[in-house]
């Protein structure tokens, strides 16, 4: 009694509370599930029903939309110790470990390792390693894995095919390399097309697409010793990648207020045949088709500067659901999402919401541009992978001053100069 009423009071700034359906967690045939993806809830809903009258457990799919409302409830109810089952984390690595810490999410790695690693073996190993903690982790997290992943993300350029025909270019053809790139952004400019759109007032997305390219130009060893405080981004390695931003800017190749665009304002101008090209993840499929079905576009990998480290996109888990570790159904939780995962429910899962299946006995059911999408996946890279994370002050200073490369009010010096300050602020305060 005392636990519910503690729970309501919890939530209800944010929604209506725990929800009457959770009372149903108190019968051992009965599994919680909460998450956000609206576009998925109707697969979801009828994997359910099709669970229950195989197995007898009934699983419950709780929706909370919009994210933001979502992610206030589950955290108002890992303050009341109310979670459910199982849920969604929409936060990054460092809030899972949190999470963790706290004693809310259940360590799956024995559950994954039982009967000679046969659950874990469905998955790309590098989608499974999202929810994953290493022995030499920087949280101080127990090594296991924390989360099941459903489907899978990679981050990619994205063209359009009939603009490439109108600048006249071949559009089977994608450029191989960055001046190839530059090339093809200057015939476009010359057909009046804008070249490249991307929601850079999102900054994450400049931090991918920078970090794609500093891994190619410098290698992974030496972007980590960055983040650790042994490489200033003073170094010269550091200056080309700034500087391929003011080589887009002098080129014009930037759609006008590029920096100014969050990543749907950008995906309505590609959408609506406004720029040639962007950088967008793997969700863009359904996002396109909803915005204009007759778009015709395809997918390539950011082009290399350099043949001497490989180019290495961000690709990771999509969607992962955790087993909360309080759960007095942590059993039945478990057992349903080894059914979720295996490769029938994969494949209508995914052909359902045209994602990429987490599970890669999956990859034949995927349309072509998705399969184009997942096709760099085992040699991708992701932040949640990396064994230590720049400081958020520093990745500011990073990402805004990039912003102010672009709109050419700095130069690539100056923003190093200013970036390495921040970065000298931050070691000393630690």
């Amino acid at each position: 009694m005392m636990r519910n009423l503690l729970c309501l009071v919890a939530l209800a700034a944010v929604m209506q509370g725990c929800s009457p359906k959770q009372d149903a967690r108190s019968t051992s045939q009965s599994v919680t599930i909460w998450h956000w993806m609206t576009d998925k809830d109707e697969i979801l809903q009828e994997l359910a029903k099709e669970y229950e009258n195989q197995c007898g457990v009934r699983v419950e799919f709780e929706l909370y939309a919009p994210s933001d409302v979502y992610n206030q409830k589950v955290r108002a109810a890992s303050q009341a110790n109310c979670l459910p089952d199982v849920f969604g984390l929409l936060a990054e690595k460092h809030d899972l470990a949190s999470f963790i810490k706290a004693g809310y999410v259940h360590d799956l790695a024995g559950s994954l390792a039982a009967d000679g690693n046969a659950w874990a073996q469905r998955f790309y190993p590098l989608v499974l390693s999202h929810n994953e903690f290493d022995e030499a982790n920087e949280y101080g997290i127990a090594p296991g894995c924390y989360g099941i992943p459903l489907d899978l993300m990679t981050v990619q350029m994205v063209y359009n095919k009939d603009l490439f025909k109108q600048a006249g270019l071949d559009p089977e053809r994608v450029p191989k390399s960055w001046s190839e790139f530059i090339e093809y952004g200057r015939k476009l400019k010359a057909a009046n097309i804008p070249a490249f759109v991307c929601g850079f007032g999102e900054i994450w997305l400049i931090d991918c697409f920078a970090s794609c390219y500093a891994f190619n130009i410098m290698g992974e060893d030496k972007v980590i010793d960055t983040f650790r405080g042994n490489v200033p981004y003073t170094d010269e390695d550091w200056m080309k990648v700034f500087s391929l931003f003011k080589e887009m800017a002098d080129e014009g190749l930037w759609y006008p207020g590029i920096t100014n665009l969050n990543n749907k304002e950008a995906e309505l101008a590609f959408a609506h045949g406004r720029a040639a090209m962007t950088l967008n993840g793997s969700w863009c499929v359904n996002v396109y088709e909803e915005m204009n079905p007759q778009l015709d576009f395809a997918v390539f990998a950011p082009p290399p500067v350099t043949a001497e480290h490989a180019m290495r996109v961000w690709g990771s888990a999509g969607a992962s659901f955790l087993v909360s570790e309080g759960s007095a159904h942590r059993d039945e939780a478990i057992e349903f999402l080894k059914w979720l995962t295996d490769k029938p429910q994969q494949a209508r899962y995914a052909t359902a919401t045209n994602s990429i299946p987490a599970n890669r006995e999956c990859a034949d059911v995927v349309s072509p541009i998705l399969a184009s999408f997942a096709s760099e996946i085992e040699s991708s890279t992701h932040p949640s992978r990396w064994p230590i994370m720049e400081k958020g002050t520093v990745l500011e200073a990073f990402d805004k001053g990039i912003q102010t490369i672009i709109i050419a009010d700095k130069q690539p010096q100056e923003v190093a100069n200013t970036v390495q300050a921040v970065k000298a602020k931050e070691g000393k305060q630690g």
